[in-house]
């Protein structure tokens, strides 16, 4: 593959240990994802959730090669991060469960889009 937006050194890459991943700003305004585990299997390509645009991460793989041994501890981590999520599904359902819009502010917002 050859058409990347841009060769990014690791080091010029922030760490993000929430969701586990380096990150580096897209031009769209988003940023640019790759994972431990991705490097680990020698993959450089860092992608962009929100756009077509990749890059290519210049890293030395050795750095990587011992996160292979480590991944249990990663997947507990994924497992902990996934109950975190359904946790907000659930409470973002509830709230929107209570929601209530009045017909006056219906109006206000039909009103002022027109």
């Amino acid at each position: 593959m050859g058409a990347y937006y841009d060769e990014i050194e690791i080091e010029d890459m922030a760490w993000d240990p929430v969701k586990g991943v380096y990150h580096y700003p897209c031009p769209c305004g988003d940023r640019f994802e790759i994972s431990r585990k991705q490097l680990a299997n020698y993959e450089d390509i860092a992608t962009c959730p929100s756009c077509s645009l990749i890059i290519r991460v210049v890293y030395d793989p050795l750095d990587f090669e011992d996160d292979e041994e480590d991944d249990g501890a990663a997947n507990s981590a994924e497992d902990e991060t996934a109950e975190s999520e359904d946790d907000d599904d659930q409470a973002f359902e509830d709230a929107m469960d209570k929601l209530t819009i009045s017909e006056d502010v219906a109006t206000r917002v039909v009103a002022a889009s027109a």
